[in-house]
């Protein structure tokens, strides 16, 4: 901001703000994370790192932990409003939507890409004109760029519900919102008390009121208020229409970044669907591969229940088809074995088209397999099942990847000893009638050949760090395929948490994001320093899940390490909150952290770093060897 100012007001101050910018870029390696490397294009590093730092200003991350029964109180309440009222719903915009709707803007702050350039309107300079908001205008005036905006009309929701009854000129559009929010959103938020209550009723064995299940911040308010005895979703209508066309998009988005990369098409893709996913988002994932196989669902008119597919001609598609080998979880198995078949017969039909080797390389590939096991005596109809096989998952009755007790436990060496724990879980194919085979040999071979791993997300209420389900499923993914070729895969992360504006990155772009504006966020550590133990709990997790993924994938910088450090164990208020209250999790942080070292995952590293962690493992071992005497 102040470069920019400079600009027009004191050029003579730009030699030293550059300096300083570029030794902060340096410093926080910020330059690394936005790949500017050694540019000397200032204007690019310095557009890059502002839209970057707009986008960690505004991510949406968790402050402190739910309390059973207890619902938020004072600015908590009003960010989680905020988080669930960004999202337009009904006859209604989202409540930054609708100030920038009423202000004229001509900008979407949901669906619009934050980077893009900002010119303020001339309406909207005459609107806030007259209407005496000289400070608003002035912020908008400010802008440069799209995140700007967002910034801008965030701080305007924020102080629009912390206003009360003395808030300033509404346009129709806010005045609706806020309406919704403050009249039937609250409402629901502050019936949190019925989730003891009912918990109580079900273990009296009582009848507890059902409702709907979701992400309220993805735009099911209906889910509220919690407590509720929650249903699913019509298993027969899935993929709904509307993950239909968030699966296409998401599609679309995927092969439109991969190109981009590598100028080629992508042939080969591996995607992890879980059931929980599914029953948020009514098939995202699954309409996603159907999508990239090139085959689109048909619904009955009334009940818009799924009853067929057809194939799409690849003319239509514009584009190659996406051989796409699929790892379900167990849940997913177990809830949904009609779409186990939706998948084995949309795979069987792609793979029996009479296609070119470039415009279907599944068929190719299904082809050349299904000639081999013939060869090897296998009938017709049994070869082209094999050679079909495309979703693969743990062995039935059985759930997980693998790799969590490996992990915990340390009782790993290399590569291949993650790699093999991952192919023994998830080798199981499944058939047309969802049975699964130990196919190990053909696992391995779809991994031999992949040219992507992908994992969605359908929410921003939790993220890559909060389960040990991500490294698990995709880290082992990477892990396993790295073992077998040499190298890693491409590794994308899919962000459906708009479903209207999906977002492909690369793993590393959401390592580092979530680094950012989460696991080193002081608002976040200060959040769950309010829960005690539990919250030292959270930390430890998080560093366990940091370690892994760098483990698996290796996407996790030095830097991000040496962050951990500094912000959970060598910060003394820090430090002494987790020594106080969870001195097992102190020890824990400070033995991973050394492990990441021994490892070869933490390599530039201060060897006074390492004598402070090995200080704290012993200090905090001593403390608890106290205890157990005491």
């Amino acid at each position: 901001d102040e470069y920019y100012q400079a600009q027009s007001l004191d050029p003579s101050r730009l030699g030293a703000l550059r300096d300083r910018i570029q030794a902060l870029l340096e410093a926080t390696h910020l330059d690394r994370e936005l790949g500017l490397g050694a540019s000397p294009d200032l204007a690019q590093r310095l557009s890059g790192a502002d839209n970057y730092l707009c986008e960690l200003k505004e991510a949406q991350i968790r402050d402190g932990l739910h309390i059973l029964g207890q619902c938020p109180q004072g600015q908590p309440l009003r960010d989680l409003m905020l988080s669930i009222g960004r999202m337009p719903g009904g006859n209604r915009l989202g409540l930054t939507q609708a100030l920038a709707a009423d202000y004229q803007l001509d900008f979407d702050p949901v669906l619009e890409d934050w980077g893009q350039p900002f010119t303020l309107p001339v309406t909207t300079q005459q609107l806030l004109q007259g209407k005496g908001e000289a400070e608003l205008l002035r912020a908008f005036q400010a802008c440069r760029h799209g995140g700007d905006v967002v910034a801008v009309l965030e701080t305007q929701a924020q102080r629009l519900l912390a206003a009360g009854e003395q808030r300033p000129w509404l346009g129709p559009q806010t005045a609706t919102s806020l309406a919704w929010l403050t009249q039937t959103l609250m409402p629901l938020l502050l019936q949190t008390a019925q989730e003891m209550t009912n918990l109580l009723r079900g273990l009296a064995g009582e009848y507890i009121v059902s409702g709907a299940s979701g992400a309220p911040t993805r735009g099911r308010p209906e889910v509220l208020p919690t407590g509720r005895n929650f249903y699913g979703v019509d298993i027969r209508a899935i993929p709904t229409e509307t993950a239909w066309d968030m699966g296409r998009r998401a599609a679309e988005a995927l092969i439109e970044r991969y190109c981009q990369e590598h100028g080629d098409y992508p042939k080969t893709l591996a995607l992890s669907i879980w059931g929980t996913s599914t029953l948020r988002t009514g098939g995202d994932d699954l309409a996603q591969v159907l999508a990239l196989l090139g085959v689109q669902p048909r619904w009955d008119g009334p009940s818009r229940r799924l009853v067929d597919f057809e194939v799409l001609p690849v003319a239509a598609l514009g584009r190659p088809r996406v051989d796409v080998t699929v790892r379900i979880s167990g849940f997913f198995r177990d809830s949904f074995p009609n779409l186990i078949q939706l998948l084995h017969q949309a795979v069987t039909a792609v793979a029996q088209l009479d296609e070119a080797v470039e415009d279907n390389p599944l068929a190719h590939q299904a082809r050349q397999e299904q000639a081999f096991w013939q060869q090897q005596g296998l009938e017709p109809d049994l070869a082209l099942e094999r050679s079909s096989q495309r979703i693969f998952g743990s062995k039935p009755g059985a759930y997980g990847a693998g790799l969590q007790g490996l992990i915990e436990a340390q009782n790993w060496q290399d590569d291949q000893d993650l790699a093999q724990a991952y192919l023994n879980w998830s080798c199981y194919a499944y058939d047309s009638q969802g049975v699964g085979h130990s196919q190990p040999e053909a696992f391995a071979q779809r991994l031999k050949n992949l040219d992507i791993v992908l994992q969605n997300q359908d929410n921003r209420e939790h993220d890559l760090l909060d389960s040990d389900d991500y490294y698990q499923f995709q880290g082992g993914l990477t892990v396993a395929v790295r073992a077998l070729t040499g190298q890693n895969p491409v590794v994308y992360f899919g962000d459906h948490a708009i479903p209207s504006r999906p977002k492909i990155k690369r793993l590393e772009e959401e390592i580092a994001k979530v680094y950012r504006s989460r696991v080193i966020n002081p608002k976040w550590i200060a959040g769950v320093m309010r829960h005690g133990y539990k919250g030292a709990f959270e930390m430890a997790a998080t560093v366990d899940y940091l370690f892994a993924y760098g483990a698996t994938t290796q996407t996790v910088a030095d830097y991000m390490y040496q962050g951990v450090a500094e912000a959970y164990l060598f910060d003394p208020a820090v430090q002494a909150f987790i020594q106080a209250k969870n001195p097992w999790a102190l020890r824990d942080m400070a033995e991973r952290l050394l492990e990441a070292h021994q490892r070869g995952l933490w390599r530039e590293v201060d060897p006074k770093t390492l004598d402070q962690l090995r200080a704290l493992a012993h200090q905090a071992e001593g403390v608890l060897e106290n205890q157990s005497l005491s």
